[in-house]
Formats: C-alpha cells, sequence, structure tokens
C-alpha cells in the first residue's frame, strides 16, 4: 500500500491565511533598508549540483523530516529578500564541471573544463601551459588584503571546488603525487594537496582527504587495518607536520572529538581531516566520529571571525553532486538540507549589517521530480498514475546516469521498495550508466554590497571582494608558488579592447539594466609618469605597463583609478572628469557590436540577495582582465575620476537586447 499522505494544514483553505502571508512579506520588502556600507566579512557556500529542482525538492524533504506534507517548509536561504540569476558554461563546455566553475566563482575567470586557477589559455592535463596562466582566487586576495580565510567541505579538500581557491592545476585529478602522469612532475608541476599547504596562507582547512597529505603506506588514524585507507604520496612528504611546523598556534584533528576539543581562542591555524577521501554522506555519519557540516561552519566562524580586519570563508555542500552522479536521490537532498542548516546556523553567528553571505550553486543536474503527484506525498513515492507503458514511475526522475535500465525490451516497473531506497532506480530515456549529469546552476546572497554579484554571470562571484571596497586589488607585482620549480612572474596585461554601454531600463529588481559592449582593437601599452611605480621590467619594444593598484582599500568613488582601467566612452559622460590627465586613454575604432544579457529572467538560474541596497545599479567592466567594478547610480558622492579621452560622444545605435 502507498504510505499514508501527510495532510496540509487546514489554515490554508481559507483566504485570509494567504492574503496574510502576502501583507507580511510586502511589509517586510518595503521595510528594507540599503546596506551600502562596505562588507568586513564574506561567507560563500556553495551547493555542489544544487540545482533550483533540487532546492524545491530538498525543500520538500525538509518539511517532511518535520513531521509536515513539506510544500510549505521554507528553506533558510529562501528566506534572502533580494533575488539574482546566473548562467554557467566553461570556455570549451556547454555544461561546465566544477573545476571550471570553481575558478569562475572563485577567481571571476572563466576557463577550461577540469582545470582549477588557471585562464583559457591553459590546456587540460598539459602541465607546461599552467606556467604564466594561473588567476588569483577571491581567498587569496583575501588573506592578502590581512582578512582571514578559511574552506569547509563535505569532499576531499583537495577536490575541484575547494582546490580553485588555492591550486593552479592543469588537471583537477592532481590530488598528490602520486595521481600525477610523469610527465607533469618532470616539468615540474605540483599536485593540488602540496599547493593546499605551500601556496596561500589559509586559516582554516575542513573536510576530508587526508590519504593524499601523508607518505605511502602511512597506516590511516582511523583505519589503520585497512591498506586501501593508507597514505599515498610517493615523494615521502608528510605535507600535515610540514603545515603544522609552518604556522604559528595551529592544530591539527583527524575527528570530531577533536574538532570539539579545539578553544576558538587558543588557535590561528586549524586543520581538520575527518576522512581519507571524502566525508561520508549524511546519512551514514557515524556522529560521534565525524562532524557535520552545520559544526564545522561553526567552528570555521568562531576561529576566524577573531580578524578585527574580517573574514573570508567558502563552504561547500559537496556530496549533493555525488548523490545526483550515483541516483542517490535520498543522500542528495539530505546533504542539501544539511547545507541549507548551515546557512541558517551562519546566519545566526554573523550580521547582516557587515557580514555578505552567498548562497550559490556551480551547476545543476538532470534531476527533476513531477507526475502531477499529490500533496503531501513523500518525495521519494510514486507518481499516482502509470505511464503510457503501463507500468508505474517514481515522482523524481533523472534524465541519465546508473538508474537506466531495460528488462525485457522495456523498462522495468517502479515499486515502492525500489522508491524508498536511497538508491533510486530512476531514469528513462536516453540515459547513459556512469554519464556526467550536469545542468545550470544558481547562485544568491545576502548582507553588505550585495549590488556587486546581483544577476551577473557565474564568474562575477568571485569579483565583488576584488574591486570593491570588500578586499583591496591583489598587487600588480608578485612572485607566487603555482606548482613549477621557479617561483611564476605575473605581469599585468590589458585585455583586447571592450567598452561597455549600461543603462537602467526599469525599477529594480526587474529586468532593469539593458548592455552592449562594442569589441575595439587591442588596448596599447601605456607608459606610465617616471615617478609612478610599474610592473616587471618590460622587454625589448614593450612599455611598461599601468601602475600598481593603490594599497589602501578602495570605495566605489575612489578617485585613485588609473584611467587606463576605464572605458573609452567614461570621460564623455563623466562632467565631473578632471581635465588633465596623464592617463588619457586612446580613442579606438569600433569594429564590432553584439549584445549581452541584461539583469532578467533569461538565464536558468537564481540567487536569493538580503539587507543590501536595491538602488539601480550600472555596470561599470574595466579594461583590465580579472576586474570589475559596480557602482550604485545617484546615491554614493560623485567620484573624481581622471578623463579619459572619449571614443565617441553618443551611445551606440539600438540593438537587440534578449529579454
Amino acid at each position: 500500500m502507498p504510505p499514508a499522505l501527510l495532510s496540509p494544514p487546514d489554515t490554508e483553505k481559507t483566504p485570509g491565511y494567504w492574503n496574510e502571508g502576502a501583507r507580511r512579506r510586502l511589509e517586510s520588502a518595503l521595510a528594507l533598508q540599503p546596506a551600502a556600507r562596505p562588507a568586513k566579512n564574506i561567507v560563500l557556500f556553495m551547493g555542489d549540483g544544487m540545482g533550483l529542482p533540487t532546492m524545491s525538492a530538498a525543500r520538500i524533504y525538509k518539511g517532511q523530516l518535520a513531521g509536515g506534507s513539506g510544500e510549505e517548509s521554507i528553506l533558510a536561504m529562501e528566506t534572502f529578500p533580494h533575488v539574482a540569476l546566473a548562467k554557467t558554461y566553461t570556455i570549451d563546455r556547454q555544461v561546465p564541471d566544477s573545476a571550471g566553475t570553481g575558478t569562475a566563482y572563485l577567481c571571476g575567470v572563466k576557463t577550461n573544463a577540469k582545470t582549477l586557477g588557471l585562464s583559457g589559455a591553459a590546456v587540460y592535463g598539459k602541465c607546461r601551459t599552467a606556467f604564466g596562466n594561473e588567476v588569483d582566487s577571491i581567498l587569496h586576495r583575501a588573506r592578502l588584503a590581512g582578512k582571514s580565510v578559511g574552506i569547509v567541505t563535505t569532499t576531499r579538500v583537495q577536490h575541484a571546488s575547494p582546490g580553485a581557491a588555492y591550486a593552479h592545476s592543469a588537471s583537477r585529478s592532481w590530488y598528490a603525487d602520486t595521481d600525477m602522469p610523469k610527465e607533469a612532475l618532470r616539468d615540474g608541476c605540483k599536485d593540488i594537496a602540496y599547493q593546499l599547504v605551500h601556496n596561500t596562507d589559509i586559516n582554516v582547512i575542513l573536510g576530508g582527504g587526508r590519504m593524499y597529505m601523508t607518505p605511502k603506506r602511512t597506516p590511516d588514524p582511523e583505519y589503520p587495518e585497512d591498506p586501501a585507507q593508507n597514505g599515498t604520496r610517493k615523494d615521502g612528504l608528510n605535507l600535515i607536520a610540514e603545515w603544522l611546523s609552518a604556522k604559528q598556534g595551529a592544530r591539527y584533528v583527524w575527528d570530531k572529538k577533536g574538532l570539539d576539543a579545539v578553544e576558538e581562542d587558543s588557535v590561528s591555524h586549524l586543520m581538520g581531516l575527518f576522512e581519507p577521501k571524502d566525508m561520508k554522506y549524511e546519512l551514514n555519519r557515524n556522529t560521534s566520529t565525524d562532524p557535520s557540516i552545520v559544526e564545522m561552519t561553526e567552528k570555521a566562524i568562531r576561529i576566524l571571525r577573531r580578524n578585527p580586519n574580517g573574514f573570508f570563508l567558502f563552504v561547500e555542500g559537496g556530496r549533493i553532486d555525488h548523490g545526483h552522479h550515483s541516483g542517490r536521490a535520498k543522500q542528495a537532498l539530505m546533504e542539501a538540507v544539511m547545507l541549507d542548516r548551515a546557512v541558517a546556523r551562519a546566519g545566526e553567528l554573523t550580521s547582516p549589517s557587515d557580514t555578505l553571505t552567498i548562497v550559490t550553486a556551480d551547476h545543476s543536474h538532470v534531476f527533476t521530480f513531477g507526475g502531477n503527484t499529490l500533496r503531501g506525498s513523500s518525495i521519494f513515492g510514486l507518481a499516482p498514475k502509470k505511464a503510457k507503458d503501463k507500468r508505474a514511475y517514481t515522482s523524481i526522475l533523472y534524465g541519465n546516469g546508473p538508474g537506466y535500465s531495460i528488462r525485457d525490451g522495456g523498462r522495468p516497473a517502479a515499486s515502492l521498495p525500489t522508491a524508498g531506497r536511497s538508491q533510486l532506480g530512476m531514469g528513462w530515456g536516453h540515459g547513459v550508466v556512469g554519464a556526467a549529469a550536469h545542468g545550470h546552476g544558481h547562485w544568491g546572497c545576502t548582507g553588505s554590497w550585495y549590488h556587486c554579484v546581483a544577476g551577473q554571470d557565474l564568474r562575477q562571484a568571485g569579483h565583488p571582494a576584488a574591486p570593491s571596497p570588500l578586499i583591496s586589488p591583489a598587487p600588480l607585482q608578485r612572485t607566487r608558488t603555482t606548482g613549477s620549480r621557479q617561483p611564476c612572474l605575473w605581469r599585468w596585461r590589458p585585455t583586447a579592447g571592450r567598452t561597455w554601454w549600461c543603462w537602467p531600463r526599469a525599477p529594480w529588481p526587474t529586468s532593469s539594466t539593458g548592455c552592449r559592449s562594442s569589441t575595439t582593437s587591442p588596448m596599447p601599452w601605456r607608459t606610465p609618469p617616471a615617478s609612478s611605480p610599474t610592473l616587471l621590467s618590460p622587454g625589448a619594444g614593450q612599455p611598461a605597463g599601468p601602475p600598481t593598484a593603490p594599497s589602501a582599500p578602495h570605495t566605489p568613488c575612489s578617485p585613485s583609478w588609473p584611467s587606463a582601467w576605464l572605458p573609452t566612452w567614461w570621460g564623455a559622460e563623466s562632467p565631473w572628469a578632471s581635465p588633465t590627465s596623464t592617463w588619457a586613454a586612446q580613442p579606438q575604432q569600433v569594429t564590432h557590436r553584439h549584445p549581452i544579457e541584461g539583469l532578467g529572467s533569461q538565464v536558468p538560474a537564481v540567487a536569493r540577495i538580503k539587507g543590501c541596497n536595491k538602488t539601480q545599479v550600472v555596470q561599470l567592466h574595466l579594461l583590465c582582465e580579472g576586474l570589475q567594478r559596480q557602482l550604485p547610480s545617484k546615491v554614493l558622492p560623485v567620484p573624481q575620476f581622471p578623463q579619459v579621452v572619449k571614443a565617441s560622444t553618443s551611445p551606440p545605435p539600438p540593438g537587440p537586447v534578449l529579454e
């Protein structure tokens, strides 16, 4: 017999219930006040593979876990009063992977699939192409700005999503040197675990991945009798010991007991590796030995928030993705519910007045649910009617993956025992066993300075802290450990000229901004004044680049940005521009025009934003690679930018804008 339906509340049957709820939500929206002050802290939550169908199903599952029918439940991330959209892809793939998307939202630069912390010039699996193509993450820039930084994940800490925060690797699979080809080792590339310890100084590291940190055959402390869990490194390095010896006030723990014993006020650095590889699914977790994502998030925030300069924390619900890949819908949805609980707990430990909280997904999955299922039905149950082949099917379906099967020329009928298991044998259609099951994703934020991320491409999530007052830009000249035998030198390069026109079209937060860009000839190198600090010594015939970014934190009204970083039309439309400037950009010949998406529902993703400024936003896309600015219109004091020689005194002729 099918399980009994969970009845919805009787109050839903009266109009007053809905009218009163609408009134409260409207009053709450009208009471919102602008939060234009820069955020001191940033908490970036990412549900790996947590697309919109996953959020909807997780909402129902959360409500049913609490004894309700489920549909009326509300996720913590859904209480954010602002919403925006994002789109996901990589340079070489329509449907991205977690390495390419991690580089996008953490570094602000789209790249090729399966590469970490590198620009699109790097080739997957080719070590030599990594050198010189490294891109910095928001976590790295936050650390340079004096903030404390941390990573929390339910996967291994060397996995694609957290790896993009600190590593530069031509392959996301190079967890340890054992996983690298001989050619890559010979060319001087370093594995991701090595870079975790030797690249950015990370204050808090919590997740799985013990086996990649210790020499081969080193017994695991939790599973000493299982050789499959032993250390894997061939170079003989004990990276945990190296990390401890290099940090003052550092602690390493490998179980929940050790984590609970850590006193937040006594440590500056904490590494907790709770499994040899990925952490266990929440439904399989040993609550006495392994901490939950909620507990790890709380411990990280309590340690990081001691820094008066603020902190950046990246929290990944990584096993949502793994559950979907395996067709384990119950596992995936429970992981999503736990991520939402971590969002709620972080909200209790921080304040929206000084903390920007972002909830995002890197991609979605070919996961859906439907079948006109009755209200209150188990989210893991059967649809009320049979399909045209006269066989039952589950409400939850996968478009591909291991649930696909054929028996006697047709699919097997679903049954309640099948539907009730964590492993859901679902998917009817052109499913391929073991196929990747990615799709589009979504993202959202809450707190100060929300307008730097609202309605943008997924890569914009890596930008808010870089150009805005949250985090100053990283130095333009630097030497970094990027995995090569010799430290790599970074050189600032201007992009090929691209001028962006943006204008408000409707009150926020509707589809309110239309943008067009004009591609021009490549921007020439500009010679700075003799007194200006320069970058690396240029080669023969190549003048030096622009001066280094000012070290002081910037506001959207900072007067000190070189005009070489501004679009050519900025001076024409800025009556406040200074009449003198040694950095005036030269007029560029417009050669091509094409539309780009504005803010609106045309991109398949959602973001939720709380406690932020609702004014219209003028997007200012600068000509510097990996650097973008956004300025609220008619709210902040008038900026005093240097004059830029204009290319045109009028905006481009009308063209098609995607709606």
